[in-house]
């Protein structure tokens, strides 16, 4: 299964799921792309954009300031 890292630290919402939304439709199914993001609301914003999109978030985690979100494409 491929993983791929995508680093938004720095930049704030909307740009996190914007840069996200264009990673992933790059993916094929089952493939993880872990998100890296220091905007506070990107946990509950990467929650909504999953269910709205049918991506599934299997982590969201925080340290140091830093969000790790890891999302499997539909």
């Amino acid at each position: 299964m491929n993983t791929q890292t995508l680093d938004v630290t720095g930049l704030k919402c909307p740009l996190p799921i914007l840069r996200a939304k264009k990673a992933l439709a790059q993916m094929d199914a089952d493939e993880l792309l872990t998100v890296l993001a220091t905007d506070h609301g990107a946990p509950d914003d990467f929650a909504a954009f999953c269910r709205q999109t049918g991506h599934v978030l299997l982590e969201s985690s925080e340290a140091d300031g830093v969000f790790k979100l890891v999302v499997r494409h539909k």
